[in-house]
């Protein structure tokens, strides 16, 4: 959280402070990366500015005089004024959106190449706007498959919304949804994301040179804020598509001082499809379906006091009951998060932001095939708390410092087995994994002169991994041989690291930058995949002391640059990154080995990642869009995988384009967009032959991903009618069509094998394999309403 306010100052003149909150004046809501600029009357060269914070606020200090100010953002009206500075002053701004329509948009100041001039390396933000103008699947805007759509950010297949940065896995991807973590950001196996757009009001992607403010993870950061609530007026918003719905209804509890907003969305396929199938249809008894549930409450107590309450509970339900009763099957999972946020301007130039937070995530499943019964469950609590505070000692610096603690509480596997009323296997019960990591961390953004900024930090972690918990110990057989009991509150083992983040720009003109970032991180939670894919099933692990924290290196150098007065973007960007202690389940796992700790079942290895990214983005007129290339390399190398060689990772792919165009047909009425992506195939394993050893038939398969499946491309349009916009009332359509050339891609090869004998003597045998490509989506148009009162 950055802010700026205004101390006194002891330097060779006194200098004074304009500060204050920016605030979108439809609803009241705080504007984040709005520019506010300060120009000398006396010297119109002598500038000086800065971006509004997530919560808002601004500050800049000058020394005193007259000068003219201008505060711009894109879709907002531009305010100018002219301001006679003598002492610290506190304004409030109040920006009214504008209605963009072609060329007369025209960006002032530096708002319009920030994207050269910042300091940030490797950070993207999507506006909302921007998501729910893309095409989708089935017409519902999805935050995390646009995400994937950027440069450096792959996906992990049809329909997979899990994604993939610069070559490190799903696990190391930090998201936040109001500063809580979410550790399964998936529906329906991966199909949507759980992010409802309706509720959303900023999404931030880092992917390089991470501020030592973040911690916990190894790749990503991909921050997302929900909307605050309208502060001045009711507002119900709202869309009925094909299978999905969703309303969103926000007020003033008391205007201009609380507000809230709930937003809900369901699907409902399974309820339209039930009463159309035969009693012997297989899919008669089923369900699939899930839910999402958002709140938020903004409290303004006075001009420095704010609260901020925010709560997210969503649930994917799939069931299955034969007509005879004797067959069930269910699945559940779902994400629970919370947050508190006070933010406290103490002076005028320190701030404090201080965060609770809490999170869960689940996953049950159960079976029955009469007599017998079997369950699973699985998940993860963690309680979050951290407390900043940003303090500006000069024009040149930006400080900020804080201490972030989390505990956190992993449950890998419970299983259950029943045969028959009464008869139960007795199978050893899982542990809970405790695991508290208290860092503290100072980060500094320092102006050295007009071409030259450093961003600098360092994080400091303590990991403990505690007690109770039961170790056992195996001989070299795996066996069970001993154990050891350690008491609540016990240290197991611990781990102190320190993480220095180094971000560098040098600023030749005001049109081109070179950016370069070196960051150490290292990652103490660690989710494990026996899959190719992200699934519900897949298990979340704090670090022990078998497990040890996973550590990434990371370069970047990139060349930014804007062309024809910034309305048009580029950069390519090169990278390189090192990965020590990266965990992947052994081979030859079994029921035999439940006796073990879970923490038992890994090996570790090492891997390597390097790519060059290529972007052309044109942000205004009529017609808008980007173009997005990467070439990616991705290896790995466990001692105890693929005997010991070097492999392709699951998740490599060579090339990955995307083109996204958008054209305004009639002004604020009539849009169209058209989006393409192409990927090179992901990695995979395949049986060559078969053989015969003691009696027994032994598969041989392949190196470890030595092979791809096919290429995925498609392309999806969309147009979206604005029917009717007034003051008071707008409603329109959205008509998709995703998949238009029907391309069938890859979602699952699988293989069948085919015995042939000589007279039945196994002697003689020959087998041959039969791949075949499972896809799941062929061309699917939609049509979703929309409105809003």
């Amino acid at each position: 959280m950055f802010v700026a306010c205004a101390i006194p100052v002891w330097a060779q003149h006194t200098r004074v402070t304009l500060s204050g909150s920016v605030l979108d004046a439809s609803n009241g809501e705080s504007m984040m990366g709005v520019y506010v600029i300060l120009s000398d009357l006396k010297t119109p060269t002598n500038v000086q500015g800065c971006a509004s914070n997530q919560a808002g606020y601004y500050s800049i200090s000058v020394l005193p005089g007259d000068y003219r100010l201008t505060v711009n953002y894109l879709g907002y009206k531009t305010i100018e004024d002219t301001i006679a500075l003598t002492r610290n002053t506190h304004r409030i701004v109040e920006m009214e959106p504008a209605a963009i329509t072609g060329s007369e948009v025209v960006i002032q100041g530096e708002r319009g190449n920030v994207n050269v001039t910042g300091g940030e390396v490797g950070r993207m933000e999507l506006s909302i706007q921007t998501i729910k103008a893309l095409p989708a699947l089935m017409g519902e805007a999805d935050v995390i498959k646009s995400v994937q759509l950027l440069p450096g950010v792959q996906s992990g297949g049809e329909g997979n919304s899990g994604f993939y940065v610069r070559g490190s896995g799903t696990d190391q991807n930090l998201v936040l949804l109001d500063e809580a973590t979410i550790y399964n950001p998936d529906h329906l196996f991966g199909f949507f994301s759980i992010f409802n757009a309706d509720a959303v009001k900023s999404v931030d992607l880092i992917k390089s040179g991470m501020p030592a403010y973040y911690g916990g993870r190894a790749a990503s950061i991909l921050n997302v804020y929900q909307k605050e609530g309208n502060l001045k007026k009711y507002e119900v918003d709202g869309g009925l598509g094909l299978i999905f719905s969703h309303l969103t209804v926000q007020g003033p509890i008391k205007k201009n001082r609380a507000s809230f907003l709930i937003s809900a969305r369901r699907t409902y396929a399974d309820v339209i499809v039930q009463p159309f199938l035969k009693k012997d249809n297989p899919m008669k008894g089923s369900n699939f379906y899930f839910y999402d549930l958002n709140a938020k409450f903004n409290i303004v107590i006075n001009p420095r006091h704010r609260l901020y309450f925010g709560a997210y509970y969503g649930q994917d339900v799939y069931g299955f009951k034969s007509a005879t009763q004797q067959t069930k099957m269910s699945f559940q999972w779902g994400n629970a998060a919370a947050s508190a946020r006070w933010n406290y301007i103490i002076a005028n130039r320190l701030f404090l932001n201080t965060t609770a937070t809490f999170s869960y995530y689940s996953f049950t499943t159960g079976m029955l095939v009469s007599p017998y019964s079997f369950a699973l469950a699985s998940g993860v609590r963690d309680y979050g708390l951290k407390s900043e505070l940003t303090w500006i000692p000069t024009p040149k610096h930006n400080l900020r410092f804080g201490v972030h603690n989390v505990f956190h509480d992993c449950i890998p596997g419970q299983f259950d087995v029943e045969a028959g009323e009464g008869v139960a296997f007795n199978l050893p019960k899982t542990q809970h994994y405790l695991g508290n990591e208290l860092a503290i961390y100072v980060h500094d953004e320092w102006d050295i002169s007009k071409h030259w900024k450093l961003n600098m930090g360092v994080r400091y972690t303590n990991y403990n991994h505690l007690g109770p918990f039961k170790r056992y110990v195996t001989d070299e057989f795996g066996q069970l041989t001993d154990s050891t009991l350690y008491p609540a509150g016990k240290s197991i083992a611990q781990y102190n690291r320190a993480e220095p983040r180094l971000a560098l720009r040098w600023l030749i003109d005001s049109t081109t930058s070179i950016k370069a970032s070196a960051t150490l991180n290292y990652q103490f939670m660690h989710q494990i995949s026996i899959a190719t894919i992200s699934l519900p099933t897949d298990v979340w692990m704090p670090s022990t002391d078998l497990i040890k924290p996973q550590t990434v290196l990371q370069y970047s150098l990139g060349v930014f640059k804007n062309f024809h007065q910034n309305m048009f973007e580029s950069y390519v960007d090169l990278y390189y990154k090192q990965m020590y202690n990266l965990p992947e389940y052994r081979e030859g796992i079994g029921l035999s080995m439940l006796h073990l700790n879970t923490d038992q079942l890994y090996v570790f290895g090492k891997g390597w990642a390097a790519g060059a990214e290529f972007f052309v983005k044109k942000s205004r007129g009529r017609f808008t869009g980007f173009i997005g290339y990467t070439l990616s390399f991705t290896r790995r190398q466990f001692d105890d995988l693929n005997g010991g060689k070097p492999f392709w990772a699951k998740y490599d792919r060579r090339h990955d384009v995307t083109i996204s165009l958008s054209y305004e047909i009639l002004p604020n009425k009539l849009k169209a967009s058209a989006l393409w992506v192409y990927q090179s195939g992901n990695t995979m394993t395949v049986p060559l032959g078969y053989y015969l050893y003691m009696g027994s038939v032994v598969t041989e398969f392949s190196d470890r991903n030595e092979y791809r499946v096919n290429p995925y491309h498609r392309l999806d349009i969309s147009v979206d009618w604005t029917i009717k916009k007034t003051a008071k009332f707008e409603t329109g359509l959205n008509f998709s069509i995703y998949n238009v050339y029907n391309r069938q891609n890859p979602f699952l090869v699988f293989f069948e094998t085919s015995v042939t004998t000589e007279d039945g003597d196994l002697s003689s045998f020959s087998m041959q394999n039969h791949a075949y490509q499972m896809s799941l989506f062929p061309i699917i148009p939609s049509v979703m309403w929309t409105f809003k009162f």
